[in-house]
């Protein structure tokens, strides 16, 4: 542009200058120079047009095409200037030109499909920019890590996310995969990777739901493992126990024989107790799907409370309870959910030993219960194993109760989580789907 105004600009002060000769040639000289400066004064202007042409022109063009270059104008063409060398080269210019306007759209066309896919994805993916600080996170992630406004999380640090698995995370080594359990038994599988992006190394976060599968899999196993276990032991016991109910029939009448009688009756016991033992673990497998129905939870919670409450006194144990107003109404099978909470309680119950409280807490909105307890706490090892199979910190534990919490509370839809704060209390959260 300023090369084409300066020739415009030389264009007129020439034109100027040779009207000014012309006036001074006509009226001082004769009529022949006149006419001599005239035809010097025509060819110069055809000069000027075959310059302007052949070389203005032509570099105008050019320096149009690196204006639209800047701009990213890929979609705009120059037009040809009748010279040989200058079309060839807005020639090479329109097909870079075109060939970067197919490059432009084929690569928006595969970020918005790769968009598409990543929104869309069953697995969270979280993607940090080159300061270690969110960039985005896709819905799947947001589910999981709980976050209601993807907005508000932009910019901080996958540890400041107000998230336990958030916590977990920003623990793993880069390019490290990790299975993480957590305190309301949901297991991932997290993956810390990076991709180059334009030279530049972004890092991200795969999270992957286990859950149902590592849950599908556990049950297989234990049931297997039980029913197998209880046809053996019910079997052996049943002979064993008709056998010494028939000893023990026999030695009746024999009043010397009263000591045997006595050993014969406690392993009668015996057999009896192990019959009752593997059957607990066989209940945990034959655990009946809830019929559900509208109930109040305040009225359960009442119910599990007056339950509780000798055991507890007797321990110097206080409850303490703070149902919320309005009568809670959640749908739940009560028989299979009055046992859950007394489970709980009683957990808490031997967490504590002797002296503290249990608190109890209702809530309407979102519709939930909260069981806290003052006992010894649970540390953050003991936390990722709490609801598998057979795992119990009790010396004589089975391992079955949380177990049975945990499949009763899945089958009514319900969120949970088990874990120690910072205040002391370790709390038992439960949350009822609102839908």
């Amino acid at each position: 542009m300023r090369l084409k105004g300066l020739f415009w600009i030389f264009a007129v002060l020439l034109l100027a200058i040779w009207a000014v000769i012309s006036y001074y040639v006509l009226y001082t000289v004769s009529i022949g120079w006149f006419f001599a400066v005239e035809s010097l004064i025509a060819l110069s202007m055809i000069y000027l047009f075959l310059f302007y042409q052949r070389v203005i022109k032509p570099l105008h063009i050019i320096g149009n095409g690196m204006e639209l270059l800047k701009e990213q104008d890929f979609s705009s063409r120059l037009g040809k200037v009748g010279q040989v060398e200058a079309d060839r080269v807005v020639d090479v210019f329109n097909r870079m030109m075109e060939q970067l306007k197919s490059e432009r759209l084929r690569l928006r066309e595969q970020n918005h499909f790769l968009d598409l896919l990543i929104n869309a994805s069953p697995m969270g993916v979280v993607i940090l920019n080159l300061d270690e600080e969110i960039l985005s996170v896709n819905p799947a992630a947001c589910k999981i890590l709980e976050i209601r406004d993807p907005e508000k999380v932009v910019g901080k640090t996958v540890a400041g996310v107000d998230s336990p698995l958030a916590e977990e995370l920003a623990r793993i080594p880069m390019n490290q995969s990790s299975t993480i359990r957590l305190n309301n038994a949901s297991v991932y599988k997290c993956t810390h990777s990076s991709f180059i992006d334009r030279g530049f190394q972004h890092t991200f976060y795969l999270i992957e739901v286990l859950t149902d599968e590592v849950f599908s899999a556990e049950k297989k196993a234990y049931e297997k493992v039980i029913r197998m276990i209880a046809h053996e032991v019910n079997n052996t016991t049943a002979g064993i126990t008709s056998s010494l109910d028939t000893l023990e029939s026999t030695l009746r009448d024999a009043e010397e024989m009263e000591d045997v009688r006595e050993l014969l009756r406690v392993l009668i016991e015996r057999c009896y107790s192990m019959s009752r033992f593997i059957t607990r673990f066989a209940d945990v497998v034959r655990i009946p799907e809830p019929r559900r129905q509208p109930c109040s939870l305040n009225e359960i919670v009442a119910s599990c409370e007056r339950f509780m409450e000798n055991s507890c006194h007797d321990r110097a144990i206080d409850i303490v309870t703070e149902l919320a107003p309005g009568e809670p109404v959640a749908s739940l099978d009560s028989v299979l959910f009055e046992q859950v909470l007394v489970n709980i309680l009683k957990n808490s119950a031997e967490a504590i030993g002797e002296g503290g409280t249990i608190y109890i807490h209702t809530y309407a909105e979102p519709i939930g219960i909260e069981i806290a307890d003052t006992g010894k706490g649970i540390d953050k090892a003991t936390e990722a194993k709490l609801f598998s199979p057979f795992f119990s910190t009790k010396p004589n534990g089975q391992g079955l109760g949380l177990i049975f919490i945990r499949e009763v509370l899945l089958r009514h839809g319900c969120r949970f989580s088990l874990r120690t704060y910072p205040d002391g209390l370790t709390r038992f959260k439960i949350w009822f789907d609102s839908r």
